[in-house]
């Protein structure tokens, strides 16, 4: 069974969201929380698989909160999706920068919305479609200039090449595609690139690709 924590300032918004989790077999609500202070405390008493965290709401907003949760080493398992009203919300890139997984618009679909919820367990990293690769691209614009490629020092040449790949916005599929490879030896590449490099999901991992240097504004293809 998958937990989830709805973290949303509106009382409608999480009754709608409790309503369609509730209704899955393998997924079911944990806690609710109304503001982001309250977020963070419902998520060190219940330790969900997955939070869904408005960005905006009182007296702690959803990135200071989502801060507060990937910061500590016990809630390192814990996922969060930031909810937010526009599909490039400001907030977004330093959401992700913050160790969110990703974002949904609130108005997603309800089976984007599962899944969203189910991909992110597996860590999968998690955008709302169509908008991968220009927030990507946006990220990238406001990135700081790249430290050089030493963090990646441990890396090999394939999972270098990967992890670009990754950056540039591509699933498993189209990396297998573009390598010509099998999905699974695609996956296999990624999962190790993030142990090497202690990155929580893919999500850091375009975090890390652009800070290093190892990918640059303009690359998207």
């Amino acid at each position: 069974m998958i937990r989830v924590l709805l973290a949303d300032d509106q009382s409608l918004v999480r009754a709608g969201f409790k309503a369609l989790l509730d209704a899955q077999p393998d997924i079911g609500v944990a806690g609710e929380a109304a503001d982001g202070d309250e977020a963070v405390r419902r998520v060190r008493e219940l330790c969900p698989d997955v939070v869904l965290m408005d960005i905006r709401m009182p007296l702690l907003d959803g990135l200071a909160a989502t801060r507060a949760i990937t910061g500590e080493p016990d809630l390192n398992d814990v996922k969060v999706v930031m909810l937010t009203t526009f599909e490039l919300d400001e907030y977004v890139f330093e959401a992700i920068r913050s160790g969110a997984s990703g974002f949904l618009v609130k108005d997603t679909e309800p089976e984007e919305l599962l899944r969203a919820v189910r991909a992110v367990v597996h860590g999968d990293a998690l955008l709302s479609p169509g908008v991968t690769r220009r927030l990507i691209a946006e990220f990238a614009a406001r990135s700081k200039e790249p430290a050089g490629p030493e963090p990646l020092g441990g890396l090999t040449e394939r999972e270098r090449e990967v992890m670009a790949l990754v950056g540039i916005g591509l699933s498993n599929e189209e990396i297998a595609r573009r390598l010509v490879v099998s999905p699974l030896t695609a996956k296999t590449h990624v999962s190790r690139t993030m142990v090497k490099l202690g990155a929580r999901d893919r999500a850091q991992l375009v975090v890390l690709a652009y800070e290093s240097g190892l990918v640059r504004p303009g690359w998207l293809g």
